[in-house]
């Protein structure tokens, strides 16, 4: 009777952890509804021109969109909604009042010299559902000095991500941009001609980005892969379910040969999640439909990467050397979030066989526990998303919860059953609370 209660309190304080510290760590993904800004730069004539394409009122809220995927979560989220209420016009006015304050900060330079920006259109796009986000359009420009070879763009802290896209030349420069962050030097003549190697390898990190650190859904469900059971082979078959079928939509989607709402894409993708983790929970070893049910889920996932492909953009001449690199780094993304499971779990299934003596192994976790969950709340959020695009605490405290599930597992003596019923069987229980939370956050809020 004392080992039955045993087991279950350390099963349901293993699962209370990290249930408490995925939906932390999930807590700021509120359905996308803020996305990337887009910049379109284009020079010639003696002019420059920067068109930008901008949720407007988040800026005039004055809102630190940097981290945050729902303007409810901000301070100043009533300013938010009012001027979200306003009509398209009304707000084209506030833009043309209000612009320098919306973006101060931003310099566009040229061969390193900043430039003396002016409004010349600002534009808000009708949008009837007052639910919705809506974009504007806001245009300045510069006069480009004689002789300038060079463009730059500082993108100021607190206005989130920006892609960079250069216009009217044969080879464009294309570009991600954190909050805070300066762009590479861009030809205003264009870029010399890249070699689809040069395309290929630039791709990769745009990929890998992608899933570590910015795709958290997509972690979540190949982790609910990686649950299943401790067997290398059986995560072999799923990985590769997964990866040919998001291979397949991802080519279609950026190609322009399926195009699926974000609106229907993003819930499933939360569905996704959720079975996977449920079925976790009652499945002993890999159920033969498995496979081709993580198939169907990666067609889903292959949509999601062909959205943020797309508005990445791809090189004319090379889309598929880009298709091809931006596929590889999602793998290696992929591969280095199993990876690191792995190394966390391996010790546990060490002890089970007698490689590893139990004691230490468990003293071991439970310093990198109280580590992890240290270097949560010492490093400053903010700098750490002006580094890696995320909070410090959607990497800490779960992997701090995880090593201290598996120090409770190699108590209870490790090997395949404890690291089940301990690690395996509350993980993936609180993977499928998070993906619960992403659904009906994405369908009815």
């Amino acid at each position: 009777m004392q080992r039955i209660m045993r087991a279950t309190i350390a099963r349901l304080l293993a699962l209370s952890t990290l249930i408490a510290a995925l939906i932390v760590a999930a807590a700021p993904l509120r359905a996308h509804e803020v996305v990337p800004a887009i910049a379109d730069i284009q020079a010639g004539g003696g002019r420059v021109e920067l068109a930008l394409r901008v949720i407007a009122e988040a800026h005039l809220a004055g809102i630190d969109l940097d981290g945050l995927t729902n303007t409810n979560d901000a301070p100043a989220a009533e300013f938010y909604d009012a001027l979200r209420a306003l009509e398209p016009g009304a707000l084209a006015l506030r833009i043309r009042g209000d612009w320098t304050a919306m973006f101060a900060g931003l310099e566009l330079n040229v061969d390193g010299v900043p430039l003396a920006l002016e409004l010349a259109e600002a534009i808000v796009e009708d949008q009837p559902d007052p639910e919705l986000a809506r974009f504007s359009r806001v245009v300045l420009t510069a006069a480009l000095p004689e002789g300038a070879r060079t463009l730059t763009l500082d993108w100021p802290r607190g206005r989130g991500a920006l892609v960079l896209r250069q216009q009217g030349v044969a080879v464009p420069f294309t570009g991600y941009l954190d909050a805070g962050t300066r762009s590479p030097e861009i030809a205003i003549a264009g870029a010399p001609p890249q070699s689809g190697a040069e395309v290929f390898a630039a791709y990769i990190p745009v990929g890998f980005d992608h899933i570590v650190p910015k795709g958290l859904d997509h972690i979540l469900f190949v982790l609910g892969l990686f649950f299943l059971g401790a067997r290398i082979v059986g995560l072999l078959w799923q990985v590769s379910a997964f990866t040919l079928a998001h291979t397949v939509t991802l080519a279609l989607g950026v190609l322009g040969w399926v195009e699926v709402p974000a609106a229907i894409v993003e819930p499933l993708i939360a569905a996704s999640i959720v079975l996977v983790a449920v079925e976790n929970i009652f499945a002993r070893g890999l159920p033969p439909w498995r496979p081709a049910v993580v198939f169907v889920f990666g067609l889903l996932h292959g949509l999601g990467f062909a959205s943020v492909l797309g508005e990445f953009g791809l090189p004319e001449g090379h889309v598929i050397p880009a298709l091809i690199g931006f596929n590889i780094g999602v793998e290696l993304g992929q591969l280095a979030v199993i990876a690191v499971a792995f190394a966390v779990i391996a010790p546990v299934l060490g002890v089970g066989r007698g490689i590893l003596p139990a004691r230490p192994a468990a003293i071991a976790y439970a310093g990198a526990a109280l580590i992890l969950a240290g270097a949560g709340l010492a490093i400053d959020a903010p700098a750490f998303a002006d580094a890696v695009g995320a909070r410090a605490p959607v990497f800490f405290w779960p992997l701090a919860a995880l090593c201290a599930a598996c120090s409770l597992a190699v108590l209870r003596g490790g090997g395949p059953g404890p690291y089940r019923r301990v690690v395996a069987v509350p993980s993936s229980v609180a993977i499928a609370a998070v993906g619960g939370f992403w659904v009906i956050e994405r369908v009815f809020l």
